[in-house]
């Protein structure tokens, strides 16, 4: 179990319009369509455009060039993104904002909700609303009316083995499953997941619930910047009190057809009637560390959606640092730079303007992720010379555990 690479830090140095267009939102239109009830097989003509003009087209997004390994042939998903975890950086996409049902990968935004808000060692005893509300054929793994559980226990029921079960606990610790699903929409809100309608708090198919690649790739990206979220979506097997659970991402734990893939630490997977397969990962090879999300490939194949994040995590790892990016992960809307550049440059100049400004709300403990990035990487700050902004975009992933087994 090994720690990350060191990597250099890294800076993006964009126009203060280019941030506007890429960072803060997208037309109106174009920014939060209205959830659809019956997703179709073509994506719209017109998409979300957060992190990129280009990220908002239908089809593939890649910038091609000589040294530049071509993308897999066989990628039938309906949506796909390939990003650096730590830059921000998207590496290719396809459809990135085609808002499309997201099965339990949804339980992703649960848990960066949730999890700051219950010690691991505190107890509770299920009681029959507990589980009320679950979907038929939930996925489950094996809560109890009756029986007392720790916090630790149940998170390793919604991670391992995406037990609806666990998260409806979860949810009426949480004051319910109404505040709970009211508390992940804020927090999508926040993480600028504007292709995300949440109805459900597990990921049971619901009409109008709602997420994209982007948005997953998003949420992940957040969630990953908590320890015990990362301790818990790279967990391979747990002691629960129906015995060994395993965790059901194959390519943390493998399957017949399907190897463990190098480097891999994450993250959730999901599959539904009306969502197909989705999944989202998260790898590191050689101090890189990618992002990969996958929605509903087409290709009825076993496994396939894992088959497909492995080609193109494959291809992204060949890429990286070769291929120019086609958008950009925006960061939360609290470390956006403040509304009133101009008062902020005024402040600059009067302190000879070689003072770096806190991004507002990057503190300790917040619930976006965004303070523990900027406890680990020295704060995201950002500098006003000019017109231009210097963001520092890196959040680095310490200590990410891969193929843990744990108590």
């Amino acid at each position: 179990m090994s720690a990350l690479k060191k990597t250099g830090r890294r800076s993006l140095l964009v126009t203060s319009a280019t941030l506007l267009s890429l960072s803060v939102t997208a037309p109106a239109a174009l920014a939060a369509p209205a959830p659809s009830t019956s997703p179709t097989v073509t994506p719209p003509a017109g998409m979300s455009t957060v992190g990129g003009v280009r990220l908002g087209r239908p089809g593939t997004q890649v910038n091609l060039a000589p040294g530049v390994p071509v993308l897999p042939k066989d990628i039938t998903a309906r949506s796909w993104i390939v990003t650096d975890a730590e830059s921000g950086e998207v590496l290719a996409a396809h459809n990135a904002h085609w808002r499309l049902p997201p099965a339990s990968t949804l339980k992703m935004l649960f848990a960066d909700t949730l999890l700051p808000r219950f010690p691991k060692e505190e107890k509770h005893k299920v009681v029959p609303s507990d589980l009320a509300g679950m979907g038929v054929g939930s996925s489950v793994v094996g809560i109890k009316e009756g029986h007392t559980y720790s916090v630790h226990d149940l998170w390793l029921g919604v991670f391992l083995r995406s037990g609806n079960d666990a998260v409806h606990v979860l949810s009426s610790m949480n004051e319910g499953v109404a505040q709970t699903v009211k508390d992940m929409q804020d927090h999508a809100d926040e993480l600028q997941a504007r292709d995300t309608h949440v109805v459900s708090p597990d990921g049971y198919d619901e009409p109008g619930q709602v997420s994209s690649a982007y948005d997953l790739t998003l949420i992940a990206r957040s969630g990953l910047q908590k320890k015990d979220f990362r301790d818990y979506c790279s967990t391979v097997s747990a002691r629960f009190e129906t015995g060994e659970i395993r965790n059901t991402n194959r390519l943390l734990s493998g399957d017949t057809d399907v190897p463990v893939y190098q480097g891999i630490a994450g993250v959730k997977n999901g599959n539904t009637t009306n969502a197909g397969a989705t999944f989202t990962g998260v790898a590191e090879r050689n101090g890189r560390v990618l992002l990969v999300t996958v929605m509903h490939p087409d290709k009825p194949e076993h496994n396939e959606v894992y088959k497909e994040t492995a080609k193109l995590f494959d291809w992204g790892f060949q890429a990286a640092g070769k291929v120019n990016p086609v958008g950009e992960l925006v960061p939360p809307r609290s470390a956006l730079p403040s509304p009133d550049p101009g008062a902020s440059a005024g402040k600059s100049a009067g302190r000879g303007g070689s003072e770096a400004r806190p991004v507002a709300g990057a503190t300790a403990g917040s619930g976006s992720g965004v303070g523990t990035a900027a406890a680990i990487a020295g704060g995201a700050v950002v500098l006003l010379a000019g017109a231009a902004f210097l963001i520092n975009r890196r959040w680095p992933l310490p200590d990410l555990m891969r193929r843990r087994t744990r108590p």
